[in-house]
């Protein structure tokens, strides 16, 4: 006897292939949608470990709700200084083997970490005569330009923001997605950019490469800024328009009594860096080039309170406040301290005293909401795109059509 499929059960699984299908390519440019959303990462050594925790919760709400997805299809812009840096170029560089997929997931950049922090902060040999900077950086510079291989700024899933400091020129320069049409040098690969947000000062060598004819001599990004929230926040409004948008920023641990100066005049190669780096130090310190991304992100308008959550542990262990402590037990302290994280509540920085005041929500509750809101936009987006390739206009005014963007 022939068995033929029901009309019915043909358009069931017609419909599901569909709409599987959308939901594994990638999101809609916020051009379909109401809000642009950023993740922000702060520089801070082998502490990466802690924001990078907190990512991978994130991360399993995120699969939970759509198992093909990761955090790329859900933030607009990924942005990450020094440390941060290089966990951004992991989040939003394709997968050689699936290309519509990061390079790592959050629970795997944590991995790295454990597994290479040892050897990126293995101390020189004791008859190495240069003791300056405190590391070599050469398995760094190795692993990075491994992992990354030949992949550029304007091949990463999702548009990218990473700043950087050019020590011979004396500004900062921002290897942002959004610049690439117009300033079409800073097309660096990311390994490149990767290594120069990293070259802390004492710590690391700084970074010289040549891209599209530009010669580059490059210090960590956080001579620039250490959180590069702000630098973020101002790349959108700059290169693409007013928009509601939904902030990320996560930080990798301070101590109750942080040093402002972070120790800078202890020990030997920090006092030789200092005296004979001082025009770099100087111009980081008091240079106004920042100052045109403040005032930038303060006339392109505020943010709405709700839509920014700042996860930082800002009573760190004096004991794991090192940058370059990559000891197993260090490690896997300051993965506990990503994970105690999560129960802590949301806190907010009184601007008047800067003292944190917790809120009435934890920091898992607030990615959970967060976590609905990043579904909801995309479903959003994929909804309006299938609308318009059936050539049906989607929900929307024009007046919230001219504030929105398209992403780079």
């Amino acid at each position: 006897m022939k068995h033929t499929m029901s009309p019915f059960l043909l358009f069931c699984l017609v419909f599901l292939s569909q709409l599987m299908a959308g939901f594994s390519s990638s999101t809609p440019p916020p051009s379909y949608g109401d809000r642009v959303s950023i993740l922000s990462i702060d520089g801070g050594g082998i502490r990466g470990i802690i924001p990078a925790t907190v990512l991978d919760y994130l991360d399993k709400a995120l699969k939970a709700k759509d198992p093909t997805t990761s955090l790329a299809h859900y933030f607009d812009v990924i942005s990450g200084t020094s440390t941060g840096g290089l966990m951004t170029a992991m989040l939003a560089a394709p997968n050689s083997s699936n290309s519509n997929h990061p390079l790592f997931t959050p629970s795997e950049v944590v991995q790295f970490y454990k597994k290479y922090g040892p050897d990126i902060f293995q101390a020189r040999a004791w008859y190495d005569l240069e003791k300056c900077p405190k590391y070599d950086g050469e398995f760094l510079r190795d692993i990075t330009r491994q992992i990354l291989n030949d992949t550029r700024l304007n091949q990463t899933l999702t548009n990218v923001v990473i700043p950087s400091f050019d020590e011979r020129k004396l500004y900062p320069v921002i290897f942002s997605s959004f610049k690439l049409k117009t300033e079409t040098y800073l097309n660096a690969k990311l390994s490149d950019i990767c290594l120069s947000t990293s070259a802390a000062p004492t710590y690391l060598p700084p970074h010289q490469f040549e891209n599209d004819g530009v010669e580059f001599d490059m210090v960590d990004g956080a001579m620039a800024a250490n959180n590069p929230a702000l630098v973020a926040v101002s790349e959108v409004i700059q290169h693409a328009g007013n928009k509601e948008i939904m902030l990320l920023s996560l930080g990798t641990g301070i101590t109750a009594n942080n040093n402002k100066l972070g120790g800078i005049f202890d020990g030997v190669c920090q006092l030789g860096w200092l005296v004979s780096s001082s025009g770099v130090f100087n111009e980081a310190m008091y240079s106004t080039d920042m100052t045109h991304y403040y005032l930038a992100t303060v006339f392109g308008g505020l943010l709405p309170q709700d839509n920014y959550i700042r996860i930082e542990e800002y009573n760190l262990d004096p004991s794991m406040e090192d940058m370059d402590d990559a000891s197993p037990e260090n490690m896997d302290k300051l993965e506990k301290v990503g994970k105690n994280l999560l129960s802590q509540s949301v806190s907010r920085i009184n601007i008047n005293n800067f003292v944190p005041v917790p809120l009435d929500q934890t920091n898992a509750q607030a990615l959970d909401r967060l976590a609905d809101k990043l579904y909801a936009e995309r479903l959003l987006r994929l909804k309006r795109k299938s609308m318009e390739k059936r050539r049906r206009p989607f929900i929307g005014t024009d007046e919230a059509n001219s504030n929105r963007i398209s992403a780079a």
